[in-house]
């Protein structure tokens, strides 16, 4: 195993690292080995309550941060994205770490997460509002403000992607943040706020508050003093932090919740390329992906050369110590390798046939062989409830119509994807099946630019791209009486 220095695990509020308020801490877990790694502060009600008021006045019309230049911001985000990515190797073994993800992938997350923070740097002095043509003697105009005190909330299975895609559109924005990484994986976000303090911001812009949602995460979402809350994760915790934002005062939510996301797969298609992509929709980060294309849908022309494609490319898929050069490491931690062997076995006992997997990997660490399932019915469990784990499941259709009301056949909306030759037929599945994201013979391409959210019990918002940043300001309409015009 390699040695990684953990450098930070106090609070960091006001461009300071302080202990936690109660001198709690709790344990952070190597899933490789389910070593303790460090013991980080944990944070709870009290520290919030001194985040935010940090957050406040970082906020107030007169301070370094609201009197700043939009390019002034802009700069300090690009001075960040440097600093990342100079210090991306170390990040991304401390990732590796934390969250079991292959050392390699990790690494390529803090140089896309760097490009997510200078998409929204070149956006910070280009916010812009506009004149109206209103009815009477008046001149009217609009402009846009930040927000105010942002609350954002990350998940564990990218954890500075996921941070970047808050943190970049609220600062561009003009918002000052508290940040709540995953108890999980809180190690990497610390260290990012060691580079947020070198690249300049000014104390309070930016607060990391490590510890558990039903404290510190309850304490944000009730906050009276914070105008916004934004929340990757499950759609039961999304609706729990719904509920939480009107409670107090009606904070402005964004939400990127869970999906069940459909890849259908036409009779034109390649099979070995196809079968490529749905490999990477379903396993890709080990299956633990909001997103991930883990109800394969192929019709039945192609259907048994693709189960057998499938399996075999499962079953060459390198597992193990992610620090070596493998494809997929360990899952995130016990309650969740619990869950997802869990889902194997329901399969197994739901008539679904295994035709690779299913089983744990080994006696040390939350490792899972990837598993392939064949002739899944829509209403078997491992084709209705998100999984969250390496598991694809196959099924069979027959017809376009059948195929758009069995994909659009589910509460979540979040991701839909479609492999075929023709354009018309992919075109026409676009336009039909209700996500926030569709890909036509790629799968889970999302870039700065490209907007990212759901429908349904998928979310509310999207993040990245123009709507991202529009997220984080508020619409002032300002209007103005002009002299009545003399008559002549």
């Amino acid at each position: 195993m390699v040695k990684v220095e953990v450098k930070y695990t106090k609070l960091f509020i006001n461009n300071e690292w302080v202990d936690a308020v109660s001198k709690k801490t709790f344990p952070t877990i190597n899933p490789h080995d389910e070593t303790v790694i460090a013991e980080v502060a944990e944070g709870d009600k009290a520290d919030v309550d001194i985040a935010v008021a940090a957050a406040k006045k970082a906020f107030h019309r007169y301070s370094p941060w609201r009197i700043l230049d939009a390019s002034g911001r802009g700069l300090l985000m690009l001075k960040l994205a440097d600093l990342i990515e100079s210090q991306a190797k170390y990040l991304a073994e401390l990732e590796t770490l934390d969250c079991g993800k292959p050392v390699k992938t990790a690494e390529e997350e803090f140089y896309y997460s760097a490009t997510v923070l200078r998409y929204y740097a070149g956006k910070a002095d280009k916010i812009l509002g506009n004149t109206i043509p209103a009815d009477g003697e008046v001149m009217s105009m609009t402009i846009k403000e930040p927000v105010g005190v942002c609350a954002q909330i990350i998940p564990w299975n990218y954890p500075i992607p996921m941070m970047s895609w808050k943190i970049a559109p609220a600062l561009a924005a003009g918002c000052t943040i508290i940040v709540k990484p995953a108890e999980q994986t809180p190690l990497t976000a610390l260290a990012v706020a060691a580079l947020i303090k070198e690249a300049g911001f000014p104390p309070g812009v930016v607060n990391i508050i490590p510890g558990y949602g039903p404290t510190a995460g309850a304490a944000l979402t009730h906050h009276p003093d914070v105008d916004k809350v934004a929340f990757t994760g499950s759609t039961e915790v999304g609706k729990i932090i719904l509920g939480a934002a009107s409670a107090v005062n009606l904070k402005r939510v964004t939400l990127e919740l869970g999906g069940k996301s459909p890849l259908v797969v036409f009779n034109d298609a390649d099979v070995e390329k196809a079968a490529q992509i749905a490999h990477g929709a379903a396993f890709a980060n080990g299956g633990q992906c909001c997103c991930a294309g883990t109800r394969t849908y192929v019709q039945s022309g192609i259907y048994d050369q693709f189960v057998a494609k499938a399996a075999e490319i499962a079953a060459k898929r390198s597992v193990g110590n992610p620090f070596d050069d493998v494809e997929q490491g360990p899952q995130i931690d016990q309650d969740m390798y619990s869950k997802v062997l869990g889902y194997i076995e329901a399969g197994k006992a739901g008539g679904a046939k295994c035709v690779v997997g299913g089983d744990k990997l080994g006696d040390k660490g939350y490792y899972i062989k990837p598993t392939v399932f064949a002739d899944v019915k829509d209403d078997m469990k491992i084709a209705k409830e998100e999984i969250f784990g390496p598991v694809q499941s196959i099924l069979k259709f027959e017809t376009f119509e059948e195929i758009v009301d069995r994909a659009n056949d589910t509460n979540y909306g979040l991701g839909a994807g479609v492999i075929t030759n023709d354009i018309t037929l992919a075109m026409s599945f676009a336009k039909y099946v209700r996500a926030g994201s569709v890909w036509i013979n790629i799968y889970d391409h999302v870039t700065s630019q490209t907007p990212f959210g759901g429908f349904k019990d998928s979310g509310i918002g999207r993040e990245l791209g123009e709507d991202g940043i529009n997220q984080y300001l508020e619409t002032k309409t300002i209007t103005l009486a002009l002299p009545k015009v003399p008559q002549f």
